[in-house]
């Protein structure tokens, strides 16, 4: 993907964190957007916000990502107001930092939904559009907990997983036709996540949403079919290369040990 002014970007979990600085960074360089969370009164807020600061469209359609035909749903709006996808933003994911036991089944299946059920439908749905133009581009939120198994956010680190490989072999599918799939795979940053998550992060180095959403979108125009954020996690994503497998479980669940029981 060569631009992105001009362009319609679809941004789930745009009500705030990653996806909202996704909005507005978009927005800066001339993106129309659509955006899509559970929460309508925070999109229309943020909606006005973006027209007025930067005069482009904005058009909101809320929806939970948990329900199994919200992806649906949210196409046919998109399609039925005249609207197309040239560029989507699969932001919207949760996890928690848990011993596995400890937390409801029920819990992992909302987490697989919304992390890589919603993800892989709107990729689905959207990329006959983009193959018929000849160009689009498609950003999935990853986490360097995609990079390694995580003792203690086991299913939220495997969902990542499935993100990243999914985005890279996408990547592999439909390059040479004019799209681009990258995987944005961020370590800790500033948001609520952590909050949900439970996740104690004391004493850990953090990125901001806003730098995580620039580093995206330029890894995109740059044709990347992968991004990771931030120098120190960068460098940390050789280890699982360098150990053996144990090894490297062993010294991921030390850490996340000490993080999850005290």
């Amino acid at each position: 993907m060569k631009t992105i002014k001009n362009k319609t970007a679809l941004i789930t979990g745009a009500s705030s964190g990653i996806g909202e600085a996704f909005a507005y960074e978009l927005a800066k360089q001339g993106t129309n957007l659509i955006l899509t969370a559970r929460s309508e009164d925070k999109l229309d807020l943020l909606a006005t916000k973006i027209s007025k600061e930067y005069h482009v469209k904005v058009n909101v359609f809320a929806g939970d990502l948990l329900q199994k035909d919200t992806p649906y749903k949210l196409y046919n709006q998109i399609k039925q107001a005249g609207l197309s996808v040239d560029i989507l933003i699969n932001n919207a994911g949760f996890g928690k930092w848990t011993n596995f036991l400890d937390e409801s089944i029920q819990e992992y299946e909302d987490m697989i939904e919304v992390n890589i059920n919603a993800l892989v439908k709107l990729c689905h749905l959207v990329l006959p559009d983009m193959l018929k133009k000849g160009d689009g581009g498609i950003i999935n939120v990853a986490s360097t907990g995609a990079l390694q198994p995580c003792p203690y956010v086991a299913a939220y680190c495997a969902s990542k997983s499935f993100v990243l490989n999914f985005s890279e072999a996408l990547y592999g599918e439909y390059h040479k036709k004019g799209l681009t799939i990258t995987a944005l795979c961020p370590g800790n940053t500033t948001t609520g996540f952590q909050s949900v998550a439970r996740a104690n992060t004391k004493g850990m180095t953090a990125d901001t949403p806003e730098e995580v959403a620039k580093q995206g979108i330029k890894a995109l125009l740059k044709n990347k079919s992968f991004k990771i954020v931030g120098a120190m996690n960068y460098v940390q994503s050789f280890l699982p290369r360098f150990l053996a497998r144990k090894a490297m479980i062993n010294v991921v669940s030390a850490m996340m040990s000490s993080k999850v029981n005290g």
